[in-house]
């Protein structure tokens, strides 16, 4: 699509809120796929019934929404008075649409501002795996990452704001804008304890300590050996504690996963992930040791819908998912429990066939893709209703299911920002 696309002018008039959503990308980003789609939807409310519906209409580019869906009035109220918070959702996988959009958003259309709008999602943290050569390189793609999202919010503070604080948290939902929580699928870039206090200057407020290999810090969790955390690690540990950074560990290896939980004084978050009981042993998944290893610690685990690691095996489905969910709040408590999608507001397997191989190809063989990375209902801007639905059926309380949307997170990283 080209930059002279429809007018970001908003409607009118918004059901419910007004809420603006937006996504961009920075120009120069040299990233690795992080584990994170976009649509146009409208909450209609009906003057009366029991059930509200979301319609689906054509979109250009990205082809048709689907039929319209219905949701509980119970599941919209909920997701729309919610603080909702996706833990990890860039706002966009597909290098081209990146492109497109270009750094101040100017080639971002009408139809995606209003996805973002409809999703409901009030804070999107944005974390990628940043790439390099060699640790100059990554610290440098690191910079320019950080510095492109900044760039972004201030050229759209109409769209955006950047999200600091738990006061930030507290204030964004119903503001008329989205919230961007800075945050790297790395610590790479932390050549010493002192970057970490550089780059909290500069916003970042969460920072994963590896990727899925092996860094200066620990072990990611598909490097050959499973070793811990180095004297380095606790080093920066210790300081991202000291500045209130978020200790992530989504991607780390076992041992550095428990080594983060035993070393950090402030709770520990796994931002996206399942549980590899469940995954059918997916070395990108947690053990039940490590979960209550986190949740000793005070943390939080966001859940993520990608495929292979949501289970081995075909059909995976909404209900496979949902397991997840009921697995950790049986093993620790449902407010140790969020979303951390994984996925932007499409999800993988709608990008174009040349970047979904690449990103495929960029991975170890025991990241076991099959034909598809998404599960069906889950893989749409509208998720977060369909993930409350599902919640609903399984009997789930509206106070568990706010918390899950996004009132742990608030709660944890409330804790983890206090100075």
């Amino acid at each position: 699509m080209s930059k002279d696309s429809p007018s970001r002018k908003p409607p009118a008039v918004l059901n419910r809120r007004t809420l603006v959503k937006a996504a961009g990308g920075a120009a120069g980003l040299a990233v690795a796929a992080p584990f994170v789609n976009l649509g146009r939807f409208t909450v209609e409310a009906w003057s009366g019934g029991e059930h509200r519906s979301l319609g689906g209409e054509s979109r250009p580019g990205r082809g048709r929404l689907g039929p319209p869906q219905e949701y509980s009035t119970r599941c919209i109220d909920l997701v729309t008075g919610s603080l909702v918070i996706d833990m990890l959702s860039p706002l966009v996988i597909s290098r081209s649409i990146q492109q497109r959009w270009g750094p101040d958003l100017s080639g971002m259309t009408a139809w995606e501002e209003q996805e973002f709008r409809d999703s409901e999602i009030d804070v999107f943290h944005i974390a990628v795996g940043v790439g390099g050569r060699d640790f100059d390189d990554q610290y440098h793609n690191s910079l320019l990452f950080v510095a492109g999202y900044n760039a972004i919010i201030a050229a759209r503070p109409d769209l955006f704001v950047r999200i600091d604080s738990a006061e930030d948290l507290a204030s964004v939902h119903g503001s008329g804008r989205a919230g961007i929580l800075i945050g790297l699928q790395t610590s790479s870039h932390f050549h010493s304890p002192d970057d970490v206090n550089l780059f909290y200057g500069l916003g970042q407020r969460v920072s994963q300590l590896t990727y899925n290999s092996r860094n200066m810090i620990g072990n990611g969790s598909t490097e050959r050996v499973d070793g811990g955390i180095s004297d380095f690690g606790v080093a920066i540990v210790e300081r991202m504690n000291e500045v209130g950074m978020a200790v992530d560990v989504s991607h780390s290896g076992d041992r550095t996963t428990l080594d983060a939980c035993e070393v950090s004084s402030r709770p520990v978050l796994f931002t996206h992930s399942n549980s590899r009981v469940l995954s059918g042993g997916h070395p990108r998944t947690k053990t039940d040791e490590a979960i209550r290893a986190m949740a000793a610690t005070g943390g939080v685990m966001g859940i993520t819908g990608v495929r292979m690691f949501v289970k081995d095996r075909e059909p995976t489905t909404i209900e496979d998912y949902i397991d997840h969910f009921d697995h950790v709040r049986d093993l620790i408590g449902v407010e140790h429990l969020g979303v951390g999608s994984d996925v932007d507001l499409h999800g993988y397997d709608d990008m174009p066939a040349d970047e979904y191989e690449a990103l495929k190809a960029a991975y170890k063989d025991s990241y076991a893709f099959r034909d598809k990375i998404d599960i069906d209902g889950i893989d749409h801007p509208k998720r977060m209703f369909d993930l409350t639905e599902a919640l609903i059926r399984r009997g789930y309380t509206d106070d568990h299911i706010r918390g899950i949307l996004g009132g742990n997170f608030q709660r944890v990283l409330g804790e983890i920002w206090e100075r």
